[in-house]
C-alpha cells in the first residue's frame, strides 16, 4: 500500500478537503481506484471500464466478454508457495483441503469497473460532504452521501465497508436464482429455487441527499422451489445497514415480522445456510466489530468472470467440492484488505474477520473468517461479472467453503433458470411490504 493511502487510513472520519477530492479526476479514477497500473504491467491503467455491447435477454446468459483469453498460468497446491503472497488465507487452504481438485486459472487482468457519468459526479461531492456518523443502533454509518461511492478516498476501514455495502449494483433489477448447498460427501442439494425483485433507493436517479429517506436496499424474494418450499417468500428493506424483514410461509399461510434480520442470524433467503451477513459477503450493520484497513495489496481474485454463466447446469458449473475451476476467472487486482475484529461486550459465530475489497468497483470478492477458537472456519468468495448494460461490474454468484466440514454454499447459481439478471423499471415501495409479500407468495 503506497504511503498516501496508509497515512490517509490512519485519521479521523471526515470528508476530505476539495483538493483531495481533485485527485478523482487525475491521479485516481471516478470511484476512487488508483488509476495508473502496476510497475511491472501486470495490472494495467484504468481507462474507462467496460461500457460495450453485451447486455442480456431474459432467455440467454450474458456473454463471455474475453472469452478468447487463455489462462496465463494455472496455481495448484504444487506451485502455490509460489505465489503465496497473492492468496488469502483461505484460498491456501482449500489447496491444503483438496490438493487434487482446487485449481486456479489467472488470465490477464481487464479493469472493466465504470459506472454512469451521473454516478461519478455524484461520488465526487460524496468526498467533500460525506461522513460517518453514530447510528441509533449503535454502530456507524455515513451522512450526507447518496447516489455515488460514499467514501471514495477512505480515510478507515469502516468507511471501505460502507463503500461496498452500497457499491454501484444498478438501481433495479429481477433475477431467478438456485442456492445450491455442497455436502462433504460431494452432493448437490438445491435450498432455493427463487425469483427476487431488488432495487436501491440509495441510488434513485433523482434522489438526493435532503429527500433519501436512509433506504439502501429492498428486495421481496418467492421461492419457485424445491416442492417443500414453494411458495415461501421474504420482503426485507435495510435502511443504513439496519434490516426489517418478513417472511411467508405457506404451511401456516400468513406473515410474521422476523426478530433480527442482521448479523450471524440463519436468513431464510438461503434456507437458513447462510447468515444475514454473509450475503454479498458483508452484509448489514457494522456495530458489532471494530474495522482496521491493513492496507492495499495485489491479490489474484475472482473477477470477469461471465464465463461461469455458460455452464449448462450446475452440476457443470459445480464440482464435488467446490466451483468447478473451467468457469471460474481469477485475476490480478489491488484490493483494500480490512479486518473486522468484535466490539468488547458483542457476539459473534466469527469474531474475526479479513475482507478483500476491489478498489474498483468497491466489491468485497474474498473474505476469511475465523471462529471463537481463532480456528480459520469459513472462505467467503464472491464471482464478479461485467455489465456493460449499466455500466457495472458485479458481484452476481456468492458462497462458502466450510474449511472445517467440507460443507459448502453457492448463492446466486443461473446456470438452469429462465431468467437471469435483468434491468427493470423501479419497483412500487408497496410490494416490499408484508402485504406485498402476503399478495405475491400466497399459495
Amino acid at each position: 500500500m503506497t504511503g498516501i493511502f496508509l497515512a490517509a487510513a490512519q485519521v479521523a472520519p471526515a470528508a476530505v478537503s476539495p483538493e483531495e477530492a481533485e485527485r478523482l479526476k487525475g491521479e485516481l479514477m471516478p470511484l476512487g481506484g488508483e488509476r495508473a497500473g502496476n510497475d511491472d504491467g501486470t495490472i494495467p491503467e484504468w481507462t474507462g471500464g467496460y461500457t460495450g455491447s453485451g447486455s442480456e435477454s431474459s432467455e440467454k446468459p450474458r456473454p463471455d466478454l474475453f472469452a478468447d483469453d487463455e489462462p496465463l498460468f494455472s496455481i495448484t497446491a504444487d506451485n502455490m508457495g509460489e505465489h503465496a503472497d497473492k492468496l488469502t488465507d483461505g484460498v491456501k487452504a482449500m489447496f491444503e483441503k483438496y490438493p487434487e481438485t482446487y485449481r486456479i486459472d489467472v488470465y490477464e487482468t481487464h479493469r472493466t469497473a465504470a459506472a454512469p457519468e451521473w454516478v461519478y459526479e455524484n461520488t465526487l461531492k460524496n468526498a467533500t460532504r460525506a461522513e460517518l456518523v453514530k447510528d441509533t443502533d449503535g454502530g456507524m454509518r455515513p451522512e450526507n452521501a447518496h447516489g455515488g461511492i460514499p467514501f471514495p478516498i477512505p480515510q478507515n476501514g469502516e468507511q471501505v465497508i460502507w463503500n461496498h455495502l452500497v457499491s454501484w449494483k444498478g438501481v433495479a433489477e429481477k433475477r431467478r436464482f438456485h442456492g445450491v448447498l455442497g455436502t462433504e460427501d460431494g452432493d448437490h442439494v438445491l435450498t432455493v429455487d427463487a425469483v427476487a425483485e431488488e432495487q436501491y433507493p440509495y441510488y434513485f436517479p433523482d434522489g438526493s441527499v435532503e429527500s433519501h429517506n436512509g433506504e439502501i436496499y429492498n428486495i421481496r424474494l418467492i421461492n419457485e422451489g424445491p416442492p417443500i418450499r414453494a411458495g415461501e417468500g421474504i420482503v426485507g428493506r435495510n435502511t443504513w445497514g439496519q434490516g426489517e424483514a418478513y417472511v411467508y410461509l405457506t404451511g401456516q399461510r400468513r406473515t410474521r415480522k422476523l426478530p433480527e434480520s442482521c448479523c450471524d442470524t440463519p436468513t431464510p433467503a438461503t434456507a437458513g445456510v447462510q447468515s444475514f451477513d454473509e450475503l454479498r459477503l458483508f452484509s448489514g450493520t457494522t456495530k458489532r466489530f471494530d474495522w482496521e484497513i491493513l492496507g492495499k495489496k495485489e491479490m489474484y481474485v475472482p473477477y470477469n468472470s461471465n464465463r461461469m454463466l455458460q455452464a449448462q447446469s450446475d452440476d457443470e458449473f459445480m464440482d464435488e467440492h467446490h466451483l468447478n475451476p473451467e468457469y471460474v476467472r481469477w485475476e490480478l487486482h489491488r484490493v483494500w484488505v480490512v479486518e473486522a475484529t468484535l466490539k468488547e461486550g458483542q457476539r459473534h459465530q466469527a469474531p474475526r474477520s479479513i475482507y478483500y475489497i476491489d478498489e474498483d468497483s468497491w466489491n468485497a470478492v474474498l473474505a476469511d473468517r475465523w471462529d471463537q477458537q481463532d480456528k480459520l472456519w469459513k472462505t467467503l468468495w464472491g464471482i464478479p461479472v461485467v455489465r456493460p448494460d449499466l455500466p457495472a461490474t458485479t458481484v452476481m454468484t456468492n458462497g462458502f467453503y466450510d474449511l472445517v466440514s467440507g460443507a459448502w454454499y453457492a448463492n446466486g447459481v443461473y446456470n438452469e433458470t429462465d431468467l437471469k439478471y435483468v434491468e427493470t423499471d423501479r419497483y412500487p415501495t408497496r410490494i416490499f411490504t408484508a402485504s406485498g409479500l402476503m399478495s405475491r407468495g400466497l399459495r
